[in-house]
């Protein structure tokens, strides 16, 4: 299987993460659904545990790359 286009994970984080250390599982899912995330990303979201990420947890998580 194809990975999927990682960027606009990345861009989402950078933007969510400015000036914030530690952001929810929910709250990166909202703004994924806002933002209009591919299928793909908003299922690897939505699969995170809850809890609250530090920007590298949360990229390492989802397959994507930290700022």
């Amino acid at each position: 299987m194809e990975e999927p286009d990682i960027r606009p994970l990345d861009e989402l984080l950078d933007d969510l993460y400015r000036g914030q250390e530690r952001i929810s599982q929910v709250d990166i899912y909202r703004r994924a659904v806002a933002a209009e995330l591919p299928a793909v990303l908003l299922t690897r979201i939505a699969a995170l545990p809850q809890g609250e990420y530090a920007v590298d947890e949360a990229a390492d998580l989802l397959g994507g790359s930290a700022p």
